[in-house]
């Protein structure tokens, strides 16, 4: 599909699904290193529904390893969220959610809900499900509640409003507006159903998980510039986050992109 296919998608429906994107290789590196931190980390499953009692998550994947650079900036992906957003998009979280067998539905949920805007609204929110797995119906494909980012509503949380699942093959990519009712279904099956969730959100709002405290500084000045913007270590608008009339890009990286304010491109001298 072209882009504005799939722009027309997300604003007619709210989501849209970008098939077969990601290279197998890609794939299998990004499992792997998802099952090495796991182990690494022992993680455990969560203590709640909304995370899952069977279903673990990996915060903050900028910080673990280098592989997950390529997600943030995937080429299929990015311009998508920028004309949902704006080029100014920022990531808001970067986790995986590997959903295990026995895990129920995740309560129904709107990504912006904490932004107190009337609904509905302009986007806020922009994220991705990456398919590491077939997504089925029977493993806990994500459920969407299709349009339902044009209600005034937000749905109650701990209900189960009618859905259906997003169902999609191992190296596909599901895009919605953050507005859009969801959740991961219930896996009633015997293997995991295993996704990264990209994340973004509108330059002007704060991110979901803090990258610039999150990540190391000299991991960040690895970065590819456009990685670094996404992380928040540009401004918004030529003006909000600026340090002293400097980007963070500037006085924290030591880089040199140029920044001048908006009132200085306004007035040049």
């Amino acid at each position: 599909m072209e882009l504005s296919a799939h722009l027309r998608e997300i604003e007619d429906q709210g989501y849209t699904i970008l098939e077969n994107c990601i290279e197998p290789d890609l794939v299998h590196a990004l499992k792997s290193a998802l099952d090495k931190l796991e182990a690494d980390e022992n993680t455990q499953p969560g203590k709640n529904m909304f995370e899952g009692h069977h279903t673990l998550r990996i915060y903050n994947l900028l910080a673990k390893d280098r592989l997950f650079e390529k997600v943030p900036v995937f080429a299929p992906l990015l311009p998508i969220v920028e004309s949902v957003l704006d080029p100014g998009c920022l990531v808001s979280s970067l986790s995986s959610i590997s959903i295990g067998p026995g895990e129920k539905a995740q309560p129904i949920h709107a990504d912006d809900t904490l932004f107190n805007f009337p609904r509905p609204h302009q986007a806020l929110v922009c994220n991705s499900m990456w398919a590491l797995t077939d997504f089925t119906e029977e493993n806990g494909a994500t459920r969407i509640v299709p349009g339902s980012h044009k209600s005034p509503d937000k749905p109650e949380y701990g209900t189960h409003p009618d859905s259906i699942a997003a169902e999609m093959s191992e190296g596909s990519i599901l895009v919605w507006n953050g507005s859009l009712w969801h959740g991961g279904g219930a896996n009633t099956t015997a293997t995991k159903r295993i996704g990264i969730a990209m994340n973004y959100c509108a330059g002007f709002l704060r991110q979901q998980e803090n990258q610039q405290l999150g990540i190391p500084i000299n991991r960040v000045k690895q970065f590819d510039p456009r990685l670094q913007q996404l992380a928040g270590f540009g401004t918004y608008k030529h003006l909000m986050g600026h340090i002293d009339k400097t980007s963070p890009c500037q006085s924290v990286l030591g880089c040199d992109d140029g920044f001048r304010t908006v009132w200085d491109l306004i007035e040049p001298e």
